[in-house]
């Protein structure tokens, strides 16, 4: 029964994983017939605590302390929708990944799952910047009883109807803020309401509202449109599950100029996130693109020649090219290697007008078209689903001097009735044939 309700808890981040994880599940999550990985639906605990949000696998699970070290007696503890927290293990319990916990919260406790343990929680908390030394990390009181894990789960089970109906009273009261997500205590003490606002919200009424309605403490938690997409999840538009809500956990600001320097079009819509703010990936590439644009020339830069005057009109970064074409002629683009563009500028400084781009320009090998027949549009891909056609009647020419074929004649002539009145030829009783006997011989008879 009991680990009937932690499979629970992991179906909240697993739900969405019969597609996701085909490709980035780990070695304990082997496929099974049907697709679907074998560590979600209720299967169990796979190497690193099941599919969760921003899992940590313990690589050091298998070292032994070295003697006379005392193992560390901090352990991170996952919440709802990957809220993480550290606490001190003060009792010497034996925990582990994945064993259900109650820690002390402010009333009551809370119920949580334990997700790291040993030195690596060492190496979290001190990029967390939290002080493994302070007084101020609270404490795990003692692992969860099966009366601890159904007051939790009845206190989950009543979230999802609370959101809507906070929804519903903070649209009555006109205020412009929007209710994410709602939290329980595991002692079912407490709610946290997470929302996010443009501005800054007098929700003071909201919250007797809220305290009338649900007869419990609420607590008010405004967070950002990125902190709101990392506790929610989704899908971005690559079809990976989004960055945020698995492993990213360094939200940095992200600029126009980051899509500038890698040559992307400038279209909310494709540059916007699930947040509404754009995308966190446009920043993993950029340093590669500032680095390798450090041996361009200026974009604006201007040749000189004695065609005229060339402008750049397009880049290619990482081949090294750029394009250039005439003021008075931009229909033809001449293709130019950065190395010749530098001894075109540095002549230019000397007030030398080179003669023409085509001298410096590189020749474009364009491939072949491969000229393959094009059956589209000659059979039509309905003509089975037509009924058929009957076959046309043969019209032969009839045959010179009669009117008739001499088929014809034959039937009427058989059809024609005698003109006497006796009986037909055909109904004319023949007399009976005697059959000869048959005789069988004694070799006949052996066979």
């Amino acid at each position: 029964m009991l680990s009937l309700h932690i499979n629970l808890f992991k179906n909240l981040s697993c739900a969405r994983h019969n597609t996701i994880y085909k490709i980035m599940a780990c070695t304990s999550c082997s496929t099974s017939d049907g697709g679907s990985p074998k560590g979600c639906k209720n299967n169990g605990t796979c190497g690193t605590d099941s599919c969760n949000k921003l899992t940590v696998f313990d690589w050091l699970s298998n070292m032994t302390l070295p003697n006379g070290q005392a193992p560390f007696d901090c352990v991170e503890v996952r919440f709802k929708n990957g809220r993480k927290e550290f606490y001190r293990n003060t009792e010497k319990l034996t925990l582990s990944m994945g064993d259900i916990v109650a820690t002390v919260a402010s009333p009551g406790h809370d119920i949580g799952i334990v997700t790291l343990t040993g030195e690596l929680v060492r190496i979290q908390m001190k990029k967390k910047g939290a002080n493994p030394n302070s007084n101020e990390i609270p404490k795990i009181y003692r692992k969860a009883s099966q009366k601890d894990i159904d007051i939790w789960s009845t206190a989950r089970e009543r979230e999802e109807p609370m959101k809507v109906r906070a929804r519903e009273l903070a649209i009555s009261q006109k205020l412009e803020m929007k209710i994410s997500d709602i939290e329980f205590q595991g002692d079912g003490s407490k709610a946290t309401f997470y929302y996010t606002a443009n501005d800054r919200v007098d929700f003071r009424l909201l919250i007797k509202d809220f305290a009338k309605e649900f007869s419990t403490r609420v607590e008010m938690k405004q967070v950002g449109f990125r902190q709101e997409a990392a506790r929610l999840g989704g899908i971005g538009s690559c079809g990976r599950e989004l960055c945020c809500s698995t492993w990213l956990t360094d939200f940095r600001s992200v600029n126009t100029s980051a899509a500038r320097y890698q040559q992307l079009s400038l279209n909310p819509q494709k540059l916007a996130g699930q947040c509404g703010k754009l995308k966190c990936c446009l920043n993993y590439e950029l340093d590669t693109y500032m680095d390798a644009l450090k041996g361009f020339p200026d974009f604006e830069t201007k040749l000189v020649t004695e065609k005229g005057d060339a402008i750049c009109q397009k880049q290619d970064i990482f081949k090294g090219l750029m394009w250039f074409a005439y003021t008075n002629n931009f229909a033809n683009w001449h293709v130019l290697k950065i190395e010749k563009v530098q001894e075109i500028i540095a002549e230019n400084k000397l007030k030398n007008k080179v003669s023409s781009l085509e001298d410096y320009a590189i020749e474009v090998i364009q491939e072949t078209e491969k000229d393959f027949n094009n059956a589209m549009g000659q059979e039509s891909l309905t003509r089975f689903d037509q009924p058929k056609k009957r076959k046309k009647p043969n019209k032969k020419p009839k045959p010179a001097g009669d009117n008739k074929p001499a088929t014809d004649n034959k039937i009427i002539a058989n059809n024609k009735k005698p003109a006497n009145n006796g009986p037909s030829p055909s109904t004319e009783k023949k007399p009976a044939i005697a059959r000869k006997p048959i005789i069988i011989t004694k070799n006949e008879a052996k066979k």
